[in-house]
């Protein structure tokens, strides 16, 4: 059953406040044609697959790595972000199916993230399986993040150290309970409404 107001805006008690359970992960949702393949992945493709689950494969950035291998677990949730679009921003929520194993692409010279230095007896690359949980109630923008990001920045609000600008270039970066729900509790206002 999909999230909803009550399940977004879950609490964790103090002693796991301050540990991962939250992501963000990016990707393209507009075609792009890469090594003669289109790398076109948005949230309406995840839900056209078969059980809406797909391998989050061609990562590669090693902190970005780092966190898929090491930390993300079963059953943590992330939002699912559209990326180098006309539009970027929040579309939807999944959830962490499968932790992390051998991102076989890294081996194939014909995808676009064949890695000539990663060895099968030595991978460099890893990944993990998502699986769609929803949509957002309303599409949360990457200009209208932006305007909350640097509101609380100055005011110490939820935002104020967000990965999405703090390390922007992150394709998965951790959410914080605290960014996870505030950015939640933005479904059920008008954009540019939540300051």
């Amino acid at each position: 059953m999909p999230l909803r107001g009550a399940e977004c805006q879950e609490k964790q008690d103090s002693k796991t406040r301050g540990t991962i359970h939250k992501w963000l992960m990016k990707s393209e949702p507009e075609s792009r044609i890469e090594k003669g393949v289109d790398v076109k992945f948005g949230i309406e493709d995840l839900k056209k697959e078969p059980d809406q689950t797909a391998c989050w494969d061609g990562v590669r950035n090693y902190q970005a790595r780092n966190f898929m291998r090491d930390q993300m677990k079963n059953g943590q949730l992330a939002f699912f972000y559209h990326s180098n679009c006309k539009n970027p921003g929040i579309a939807g929520i999944v959830e962490i199916v499968k932790e992390s194993y051998v991102d076989y692409t890294q081996f194939d010279k014909a995808d676009p993230h064949y890695d000539s230095g990663a060895k099968k007896d030595n991978p460099k690359w890893f990944m993990v399986d998502v699986k769609f949980v929803r949509m957002m109630k309303r599409f949360i923008s990457l200009q209208e993040l932006k305007t909350l990001y640097q509101n609380h920045k100055s005011s110490g609000g939820p935002l104020k150290s967000i990965a999405l600008f703090t390390s922007a270039r992150l394709s998965v970066q951790p959410v914080t309970e605290d960014e996870f729900d505030f950015i939640c509790s933005l479904e059920d206002k008008p954009d540019g409404d939540a300051c």
